[in-house]
């Protein structure tokens, strides 16, 4: 079990280092275009420790950029403020559109934002290896 916790805790650490990557590349592009909300939609999530409950709201954008074909991709946690039929700014790079963002360009907080959850992650893997460092070792003085 502490193996696949360490895996899936590498995981999330790859997908949260991706996710940071597009943002500074569609903030950094200099690329906006026009977007138009087509859509909002919650997703709600159980917390299996407890029963509290996380709900996340989905946006979905579309825009033209200069190259010609409209591009449609959803984002999570945009502001509430946001309904079907607005029109915001989206930041994207030339080379993937798709991966364009409606959040305002904020280097800092997205790094302090992906700086946290990987250290929570870290914290997360030491204690899977310390666990199985210390269950191996108890094994071990069992064989004896």
């Amino acid at each position: 079990m502490p193996t696949l916790t360490c895996a899936g805790v590498i995981a999330m650490a790859v997908k949260v280092i991706k996710h940071y990557v597009q943002l500074r590349q569609a903030w950094s592009s200099g690329l906006t275009a026009e977007a138009r909300c087509l859509r909002t939609y919650t997703t709600t999530s159980r917390h299996s420790d407890n029963d509290r409950f996380r709900t996340t709201l989905h946006h979905v954008y579309e825009f033209t950029p200069p190259a010609g074909r409209p591009v449609r991709f959803a984002e999570e946690d945009g502001p509430a403020t946001i309904i079907e039929g607005d029109f915001v700014t989206v930041h994207y790079a030339a080379d993937r559109p798709e991966k364009a963002t409606a959040h305002s360009p904020s280097p800092a907080k997205g790094a302090a934002a992906m700086i946290g959850m990987l250290c929570f992650l870290g914290v997360m893997l030491a204690f899977c290896v310390a666990f199985m460092a210390t269950a191996h070792d108890m094994f071990d003085l069992a064989d004896m």
